[in-house]
């Protein structure tokens, strides 16, 4: 199945000057001639995900404890990202959490497949850099004639965002649509211990509900998630962006996109 991905020239977006040379210093240090590597990373894909995917990169991005002052974090978890899918292609199966039990599903080679979709990838790992830093703001809200209401909204929260789109312009609804669902996919996959707990009490009774806030589960944030991918696919600023295809596969495989994302979490990260 062909994606329209991400755009050509959008696709070096997250690599910074500092992380060509980090790049090229780790995979090739003996290199005679490091100008024409970087050259080659921003002109040949194929090159660029040799090098990002290089098990010397890896290692050092792993063991330092101070990476992420050194190089993006678009590239951080894009090295990551493919490492995953590197380790995954040798696993034999995925977890699956159901009550207090985790179970085997032997869905390895969907998840390998939908990282080596055009555009997919390099998705996620924006996505996933983009929740390195939460902002937050607080707006004052007409309650009635002649009173308002201070109301704060993060963009790490669902009810906060959905609150949003009631007055919300048509451009701004783009960027709600797609922050809603990164955050049910990025919750459910690099937090999944949280949406459970959030939901239910350790001995599995469900926790009351809080006051303009919602408990949701697992199954709730996949369902939002494919929901707003699915309206943000939809968007007129989708097609300009060439972002329909990529939207429109996280929204019919919302599930597979959240393995990486919990493999990444377990397996690499602090």
């Amino acid at each position: 199945m062909m994606l329209h991905g991400i755009q050509d020239s959008e696709r070096f977006a997250g690599l910074t000057d500092g992380d060509l040379a980090f790049l090229v210093a780790e995979a090739a240090p003996d290199a005679r001639d490091p100008a024409r590597l970087v050259r080659l990373v921003r002109e040949d894909d194929q090159f660029r995900q040799a090098l990002v995917g290089d098990d010397r990169v890896f290692r050092q991005v792993v063991k330092d404890e101070e990476i992420l002052v050194k190089i993006s974090p678009a590239l951080y978890f894009e090295v990551l990202l493919r490492r995953a899918a590197k380790d995954m292609e040798v696993a034999t199966h995925t977890l699956e959490r159901t009550g207090s039990q985790s179970i085997p599903v032997f869905d390895t080679d969907e998840v390998v497949e939908l990282l080596a979709l055009p555009g997919v990838l390099l998705y996620l790992s924006q996505m996933l850099a983009s929740f390195t830093r939460i902002s937050s703001q607080v707006t004052s809200v007409r309650v009635r004639r002649g009173i308002r209401r201070r109301v704060r909204h993060n963009d790490l929260d669902i009810d906060s965002l959905m609150g949003r789109l009631g007055s919300a312009g048509e451009e701004q609804r783009f960027g709600l649509y797609r922050r809603i669902a990164d955050v049910c996919l990025f919750l459910s996959g690099i937090f999944p211990a949280y949406a459970r707990a959030d939901h239910r009490y350790p001995s599995g009774a469900l926790r009351p509900m809080v006051t303009g806030r919602m408990r949701r589960s697992p199954e709730d944030y996949e369902r939002e998630g494919t929901r707003f991918y699915g309206l943000a696919a939809q968007h007129p600023l989708a097609r300009s962006l060439r972002l329909s295809g990529v939207l429109g596969t996280l929204r019919t495989r919302f599930n597979s996109a959240r393995k990486p994302l919990e493999f990444i979490a377990a397996n690499y990260m602090r």
